[in-house]
């Protein structure tokens, strides 16, 4: 008798209809498990650039991995420029799906005081709490003992010179988020040449986004408003002095903040950018900025003007510095010295702190009037515009006494002997313009050809 597993009853059940027709099916339900398993991943990762493996619900916060870090070196150079290296840190997690653990910024100006360079914990400038509620959902802040092994560490070490290009960036990006081997680190730690402050890969609307939830401490903010008080307080002692002399406006007697940037340091650098770039609208003259900002017509009298300037303007021996000479009828000048704040207030902070303050004090203007191709102009600049988009204010040309109106000194707008209304585009694919300076700013002539309205926005 064969025995049920002989080699001939095997052969003549592999041969019968019923195990071919087991075989089928056994196939079938193999590809059915693969092609659920593709689709339910890919619905996960929502054709973005985060790989599926990156989505895990259990170790997310509104979508962003809570257990994956970012760790970039201390953040260095002044104020705006820290600001920006930030941010770019924050969307460079984004990228790849991780939490950025807090950096520390610099207290200092590293390339005038080295010797003095000292990291600043990025919360006792910005609300720590208050910036991950802000961006919940599309950046996330995390702090360092939230790494449960800080032995488990990649490093990445990003490029420098001229042959590491935007696209070089970028891949490695692209390949350290894809590469398995990598993403198991739970710390990719960036080391490098301030390796934030050089390739830009994400549009100013990223930007705004980050700097929006970038609000400072409650001790700044208190700081900024005592300033701003002084100037208001400033401002209503000299409408009082003029008495019967002025118009009386409602309200407080507004201010107009007026970023300068006549240091020696400052002309020797943009006259060396206006070489590079041979164009002659960058550097401004004490004189053509007092004439420009005393030609806006818009600016009813009395106006008080903040000064915003270096410190080293502030140092001469007379009782009133060259900065405050020279200015119309109607519009009082101040800086922090002739207000009682040099030492009171900002005294008592290093740089940072102090840029931090001042930052407050020329957004909160009614008027705004900086340089194009300064950073800390245009980051208020970024801010004001902002603010104004949320009032359905669109455009500089169109915006008539918006409160949140800017203008830049060093261009000339299309009246004669007024400085150009500045709006920032928030449609640039780049941060390039803010970064580095610019002279294509809002109700340029160019623009304005292409609006309907050719006989509004006089100051442009």
């Amino acid at each position: 008798m064969n025995s049920p597993l002989s080699s001939k009853n095997l052969r003549l059940f592999t041969n019968s209809v019923a195990f071919k027709c087991l075989l089928l099916v056994g196939i079938a339900l193999f590809y059915r498990a693969l092609l659920l398993s593709y689709t339910s991943r890919n619905a996960l990762s929502g054709g973005s650039l985060v790989p599926a493996r990156h989505m895990s619900d259990s170790s997310s916060t509104n979508g962003i991995r809570t257990d994956k870090f970012l760790e970039v070196p201390q953040i260095v150079w002044g104020l705006n420029n820290q600001k920006i290296a930030f941010a770019r840190a924050c969307l460079t997690a984004r990228l790849m799906n991780r939490t950025l653990l807090m950096p520390s910024l610099s207290a200092s100006l590293f390339y005038k005081e080295v010797d003095k360079l000292r990291p600043i914990p990025f919360d006792q400038v910005f609300q720590f709490e208050r910036f991950n509620s802000l961006c919940s959902g599309f950046v996330r802040l995390s702090r360092f003992p939230d790494v449960r092994n800080r032995a488990q560490v990649f490093d990445l070490e990003k490029g420098s010179g001229r042959r590491w290009t935007v696209e070089r960036d970028m891949e490695q990006l692209k390949h350290s988020s894809r590469n398995e081997s990598i993403d198991e680190f739970e710390v990719i730690r960036v080391i490098g040449k301030n390796p934030f402050l050089w390739h830009d890969h994400w549009p100013v609307e990223d930007y705004a986004k980050v700097f929006e939830c970038m609000v400072v401490v409650d001790e700044i903010s208190r700081e900024a408003d005592k300033v701003v008080m002084k100037i208001r307080e400033a401002g209503e002692a000299e409408r009082a002095k003029l008495g019967s002399k002025t118009e009386t406006l409602p309200g407080p007697i507004p201010f107009v903040a007026v970023h300068m940037r006549i240091e020696i340091d400052w002309m020797i650098h943009c006259k060396k950018l206006e070489q590079r770039q041979k164009v002659s609208e960058i550097c401004s003259s004490k004189r053509e900025i007092m004439e420009r900002v005393g030609n806006i017509s818009s600016l009813k009298t009395p106006t008080v003007l903040y000064l915003a300037v270096a410190d080293t303007l502030l140092e001469e021996k007379e009782e009133d510095s060259s900065v405050l000479r020279g200015w119309r009828d109607g519009l009082i000048p101040f800086e922090k010295k002739k207000l009682g704040v040099k030492e009171e207030i900002y005294g008592k902070y290093s740089y940072l702190i102090q840029s931090a303050i001042d930052y407050e004090v020329c957004l909160r203007a009614d008027v705004f009037v900086g340089n194009s191709f300064s950073t800390f102009s245009s980051l208020i600049v970024l801010e004001r515009t902002q603010k104004a988009r949320k009032l359905g204010v669109m455009s500089s040309c169109d915006d008539g006494e918006n409160k949140w109106r800017s203008y830049a000194y060093n261009l000339a707008g299309e009246s004669k002997g007024v400085p150009r209304r500045w709006m920032t585009n928030m449609t640039h694919s780049s941060l390039q313009a803010i970064s580095y300076g610019s002279n294509s700013v809002s109700c340029s002539k160019m623009e304005r050809s292409h609006t309907s309205d050719q006989s509004g926005c006089p100051d442009c």
